[in-house]
């Protein structure tokens, strides 16, 4: 479970410029399939995402919703189909910049601290404008470990760090799976808030989910896997 952190409200996020709009969808997906030994892990589906819009990913477990955001992250090569950022064919390139995955597992160094991570990160990849290190992690309520090695925190602790990285580098496109594991429920109003503020700046989000928590959008469009 999480742990028990600071309270939060709206005021603690960090400001964040708007995400310019183009006539094409943010993303598109066409007959996009993906198989495994031959066997279909999921597909073929059509979707797009729109600025300003959640979609709701969900379906039982094995039924392909991990595997879905690692071939649009570019994680994995798609079996069929294509997807496009901005009407264009999905690259590594034009990748960069747009889409940010949120995965079970932190995709960080575990030996490294919290903000030292998050630091090797923005100077690869950049920072928003007006963003931190510390105002990141102060906004999802972990500034106070953030000298502590990653491998010394909790699942729930590990999570809001990568709340915190979405936070901080330029994405357009949110890829959260299960972002509501490991969290209390203070984290969960956490992570909708971030992805009503996200979406009310320009960017999107694919959210999944098998059911177990109530995504806080009434208006989400939802895509449901079967196994």
């Amino acid at each position: 479970m999480d742990s028990p952190s600071p309270r939060w409200d709206n005021a603690q996020l960090p400001a964040m410029p708007a995400i310019a709009a183009t006539a094409a969808p943010l993303l598109s997906a066409h007959r996009l399939a993906f198989a495994r030994n031959d066997e279909r892990v999921f597909g073929p589906l059509d979707f797009s995402v729109d600025r300003g819009e959640t979609l709701l990913v969900e379906g039982d477990n094995g039924s392909g919703k991990t595997t879905l955001l690692r071939v649009l992250a570019g994680m994995l090569p798609p079996g069929e189909g294509e997807c496009r950022f901005d009407g264009e064919p999905s690259t590594r390139d034009n990748r960069n910049g747009r889409a940010l995955l949120l995965g079970h597992r932190s995709g960080m160094n575990e030996s490294l601290s919290a903000g030292e991570n998050l630091a090797f990160l923005s100077g690869l990849y950049g920072a928003r404008a007006g963003t931190t290190v510390g105002s990141a992690l102060a906004a999802v309520g972990i500034d106070a470990w953030i000298d502590e090695p990653l491998r010394n925190l909790s699942a729930g602790q590990k999570k809001r760090v990568g709340l915190a990285r979405l936070l901080l580098l330029p994405g357009h496109l949110w890829l959260l799976d299960e972002p509501y594991a490991n969290l209390d429920r203070h984290g969960i109003e956490l992570v909708n808030a971030l992805i009503a503020e996200h979406c009310a700046r320009g960017g999107a989000a694919l959210v999944t989910s098998h059911g177990a928590v109530r995504f806080a959008d009434p208006d989400a469009r939802h895509i449901h896997l079967t196994a």
